[in-house]
């Protein structure tokens, strides 16, 4: 036999009854239990008698305080910021929160653009250019490496020929270098080293 509550929620007959637990701080469904509650005695804390119903992959149930509603659930999955494409993972129940989105850029170089990550041209080709910057000065100074002691001998008038002429492909190889246009990146046929 079910107990029967009086309004102040204890019952005034004694009885079985299915207990619908619930989190007291997010109100989500915790589970169930079946409890025998005696004359006079309230149901457990934090627990209704009202089932509520069937779990959806996804959500989660969370009572109202007269019922159950069922809200979205990402706890643990990562979402990204539109943005800056940063990361985060899901740490509330609710919908992805707006700014957000659970499908992740496909590269470095992403924009949003409202629906879809899209790449940002802009920023790639920037990107590229700088990286052109950095491995033409790489090139040069090893260049200038190279050719540093055969410069000194020349100088000093004790350079050998094949050296000399060492020299020369490779003060040939960093004018070409140096006449690389790097706004042209990726797209760069860069010089081929001397052997």
């Amino acid at each position: 036999m079910k107990p029967v509550f009086d309004e102040n929620g204890l019952a005034m007959q004694a009885g079985d009854i299915r207990c619908f637990y619930y989190d007291a701080v997010t109100m989500e469904y915790a589970g169930w239990s079946d409890e025998y509650i005696n004359a006079g005695v309230s149901m457990p804390g934090n627990s209704t008698d009202i089932d509520p119903g069937e779990m959806v992959a996804g959500k989660v149930f969370l009572f109202t305080g007269t019922g159950w509603r069922q809200d979205e659930d990402h706890r643990g999955e990562t979402v990204y910021a539109t943005a800056d494409t940063s990361s985060s993972t899901v740490d509330y129940i609710g919908p992805v929160r707006k700014g957000y989105t659970t499908v992740a850029p496909s590269g470095p170089y992403q924009k949003w653009d409202g629906k879809k990550w899209v790449t940002d041209t802009d920023a790639q080709h920037a990107a590229d250019v700088e990286a052109a910057d950095q491995k033409k000065a790489a090139l040069l100074a090893e260049a200038q490496e190279k050719i540093s002691l055969w410069q000194t001998e020349l100088q000093l008038g004790s350079i050998s020929n094949e050296d000399k002429e060492s020299l020369i492909a490779w003060v040939q190889y960093i004018k070409a270098v140096q006449a690389i246009d790097t706004s042209s990146a990726p797209n760069i046929n860069w010089p081929v080293k001397p052997e």
